[in-house]
């Protein structure tokens, strides 16, 4: 991730070159989108409300957190709610598959375990999401569904989309794959219902805010502290995750000392990679804890991140949810 960087971030003769292969992919994306609009290609409506919560660029812009404070927000307001995901980096023989807190991450992925230790819902993952949609409603009584990063995904008809943006990032250079970060042309945000940043943006007058939270010990899980107990000391800081440097921005703002460690995205940790040869304690990300915990040591933590939206994000979102409501 750290290479293409070099050149979705910025314009430069990389990214220049790849600008014809950028526009056929942008042309395909626009008759993909097209042939489902116009019915060309099958869209099935499922019997409960669907949100779908995405993105328009590659790598990570927070949407897990707020997938979590979603499913909350919405059992608040009276519903049921069911996850549904990719299970990106699963590996399962046959999908889709629910997922438990106990399951294998290189089953089923890395996020959605995240999403069901955290969420409490019922989480079920598989590559055709109409298909992984129904076997959530026939497994549950789930009265209405999450689809994590599926905005893309339009087979499944949806009632309500969010975009997340990632506020420092941004669209990156504006150009669509491979020539940029963009799955989809920027545009595409003006048909969604809702456009959320994480962190302040520009594009957006809607903000989410990942606040942190404790330390948790991979070794035992029930051994919480407080980040203060770290401040002024130095640790390794490693994550695999889209943005890297957010997590590494964040241990530094809490006071430590961070000697950063970058790995791709999803990143299938071994116990060397997070076995530093030295005593100093080591602080992963809480997606990356979940592939680490059969291997971990004493001195291994993740750090809890929670989300907190902005008032006005939540009173559009809710006048929405009454919508569906008295639909």
């Amino acid at each position: 991730m750290k290479r293409l960087d070099q050149y979705w971030y910025s314009i430069n003769t990389v990214s220049i070159l790849l600008v014809p292969l950028s526009w056929v992919f942008c042309l395909i994306s626009w008759i993909r989108r097209q042939a489902y609009k116009y019915n060309l290609l099958a869209t099935r409506k499922m019997p409960v409300p669907v949100i779908v919560v995405g993105n328009i660029t590659v790598g990570g812009t927070g949407k897990t957190p707020l997938v979590i404070w979603l499913a909350e927000h919405l059992r608040q307001q009276g519903f049921s709610p069911g996850i549904i995901s990719r299970g990106y980096g699963g590996n399962a023989t046959h999908w889709p598959i629910q997922v438990m807190d106990t399951s294998d991450p290189a089953e089923v992925g890395d996020e959605p375990i995240m999403l069901a230790r955290r969420s409490g819902c019922p989480v079920w993952v598989g590559p055709d999401r109409p298909v992984t949609a129904t076997k959530l409603l026939d497994a549950t009584a789930c009265n209405i569904i999450i689809s994590d990063d599926g905005l893309q995904h339009y087979a499944l008809a949806r009632d309500i989309e969010i975009a997340v943006i990632d506020g420092a990032r941004g669209l990156g250079n504006g150009l669509c794959l491979p020539a940029g970060p963009l799955r989809e042309k920027s545009n595409r945000l003006s048909t969604v219902d809702l456009v959320i940043a994480n962190g302040a943006s520009d594009l957006t007058t809607h903000q989410m805010t990942l606040v942190p939270g404790d330390l948790v010990n991979l070794k035992e899980d029930n051994t919480r502290v407080s980040t203060e107990q770290f401040r002024g000391g130095r640790v390794h800081g490693m994550a695999g995750i889209g943005n890297p440097t957010r997590f590494f921005n964040t241990l530094r703002q809490l006071g430590l000392d961070v000697e950063a460690h970058a790995f791709p995205d999803h990143h299938s940790f071994r116990a060397a990679e997070i076995t530093p040869d030295d005593t100093l304690p080591v602080i992963i990300t809480e997606k990356d804890a979940v592939k680490c915990t059969g291997f971990a040591q004493q001195r291994h933590w993740y750090l809890e991140v929670s989300a907190e939206l902005d008032a006005g994000f939540i009173q559009q979102l809710d006048k929405q949810i009454r919508e569906l409501k008295d639909g």
